[in-house]
C-alpha cells in the first residue's frame, strides 16, 4: 500500500495500522474497517468499492472560487471551465495512471468551481487507501498551482455540497462471482438484485439515521443534506432514507443489478470509516434477512411530499450523534472503543460550535 509520491519521488505516503503494546487500536479507522473486512471474508464474502469524491477548487484563501469565469447557472460538464483547469486536473489524471489506479473519467461537477475525477473500483481496503491518499494528492497539486482544494461538505452558500458517493459490491472469495448480481425482474433494482444484495440493501436502509453521524461526521455536512434547491436546481443530496432504481434523488441508487450507490456520505467522512460502516450495516442486513422495504420510483426533489412515512435523515450533527448513540447494533458493528471515542470527540465538536456566535444571531436577536 506504500506510495511513492508521483510529484516528489523521494517522499513516500504509507497507510498504517496504528498498534499500542503489541496489540491493534481499537479507535483506529483503517483497524476498524480491516476488522469488518476479516468478518466477510470469514462469511465467505469480499466486498469491492469505489468513491467518487467531489471537490471545489478555490482561492488560497479559501474564500471564493478560483475561476472568476465560471459562472454558468448549471455548470455540470462545462468544458471550457474544464479547460480552464485543465492544468490542475490532467496533472492529476496523469498521477493516477502512473499510480495504476485506472482512472476513466474527470469531468466539473454541477457546481461552479467543483470537479470530480474517478477511478476504478477495487478492493474495500484498496479503495480505502487511494481515497485517502487522493485527498492528500488532490489539494497538494492545487496547493502547487495556487489554489486550494476543499473537500467540505458545503464550501459555498447556494451551490452544490461535496458528495462521496460510495459503490459496493458484494462477491466470492475469489473476487470472481458477484453475490449482488440478480438475474430476474422485481421491485429491488433496475433488473433485480440476488437475494442477499437485497438484504445487504436493507442493513443500511435499517441503520442510516445512524450511520449519518459516520457518513456526514461534521456540523457543515448538514447545510448539504438539508440543503434548500441550489443555483443549478438540484441539491444532489438525499434528506429521506430511501431508494429506487437508476435515480440519483434517492439516498441510494440501483444503477445495476451487481451494485449499489449510496449518495449520503459527503467529502468530510473518513475514507476508512466510509467503507467500514456501510460495509458492517450491509452485512448485518444479510445476516439477519433484512427487508429493504418498497422501491420508490419518484423524483424526490419534485415529488418527495407524495412519500408517506420514510424516515428523515438527521436535521443536523448532534442528531445524528444522538442517533448513533441509541444505535447499540451499529454501535457494536463498529466496535464499542471506537463508537464511544468518537462520539466523545463529535460531541465535543458540536459543544465548540454552540459557543460560537455567528452574525445571523445578531442580526435576528440583537432586537428581540
Amino acid at each position: 500500500a506504500v506510495i511513492q509520491l508521483p510529484w516528489k519521488p523521494d517522499v513516500a505516503w504509507v497507510p498504517a495500522d496504528c498498534v499500542m503494546e503489541g496489540e491493534p487500536v481499537a479507535q483506529a479507522p483503517r483497524n476498524v474497517l480491516k476488522t469488518l473486512l476479516k468478518e466477510a471474508e470469514g462469511e465467505g464474502l469480499y466486498v469491492k468499492t469505489g468513491v467518487e469524491a467531489e471537490f471545489f477548487l478555490l482561492t488560497p484563501e479559501g474564500d471564493a472560487i478560483s475561476d472568476p469565469f465560471d459562472t454558468a447557472e448549471k455548470p455540470c460538464y462545462d468544458q471550457q471551465a474544464v479547460m480552464r483547469r485543465y492544468d490542475v486536473i490532467a496533472e492529476i489524471c496523469d498521477y493516477m495512471l502512473d499510480l495504476g489506479w485506472g482512472p476513466y473519467q474527470n469531468d466539473h461537477e454541477d457546481a461552479n468551481g467543483q470537479f470530480e475525477m474517478n477511478w476504478e473500483f477495487d478492493d474495500a481496503l484498496v479503495t480505502a487507501d487511494r481515497h485517502s491518499f487522493f485527498k492528500f494528492m488532490v489539494k497538494s497539486v492545487a496547493e502547487k498551482h495556487g489554489l486550494r482544494a476543499t473537500f467540505m461538505p458545503k464550501p459555498i452558500e447556494g451551490l452544490t455540497g461535496n458528495g462521496c458517493h460510495a459503490h459496493i459490491s458484494v462477491w466470492d472469495t475469489s473476487g470472481e462471482t458477484n453475490a449482488f448480481a440478480g438475474d430476474a425482474g422485481g421491485q429491488i433494482g433496475e433488473v433485480g438484485l440476488s437475494e442477499q444484495g437485497g438484504h445487504f440493501l436493507g442493513g443500511i436502509m435499517k441503520h442510516a439515521e445512524a450511520l449519518a453521524a459516520i457518513t456526514n461526521p461534521t456540523v457543515n455536512s448538514y447545510k448539504r443534506i438539508n440543503a434548500p434547491r441550489t443555483t443549478s436546481g438540484a441539491t444532489w443530496s438525499p434528506n429521506t432514507v430511501t431508494y429506487s432504481g437508476n435515480n440519483r434523488t434517492h439516498m441510494i441508487r440501483i444503477p445495476d443489478s451487481d451494485r449499489i450507490e449510496v449518495r449520503l456520505a459527503d467529502g468530510a467522512a473518513n475514507p476508512y470509516l466510509l467503507q467500514a460502516v456501510l460495509i458492517g450495516a450491509g452485512l448485518w442486513g444479510v445476516e439477519n434477512q433484512t427487508d429493504p422495504g418498497k422501491r420508490i420510483d419518484l423524483d424526490m426533489y419534485a415529488e418527495g411530499h407524495k412519500v408517506r412515512n420514510a424516515p428523515k435523515l438527521p436535521f443536523n450533527l448532534l442528531d445524528a450523534l444522538r442517533a448513533f448513540q441509541k444505535n447499540k447494533t451499529l454501535r457494536g458493528i463498529l466496535g464499542a472503543e471506537f463508537a464511544d471515542s468518537f462520539v466523545k470527540l463529535k460531541l465535543d465538536e458540536w459543544n465548540q460550535y454552540m459557543q460560537h456566535f455567528s452574525e445571523w444571531e445578531r442580526q435576528n436577536a440583537l432586537d428581540v
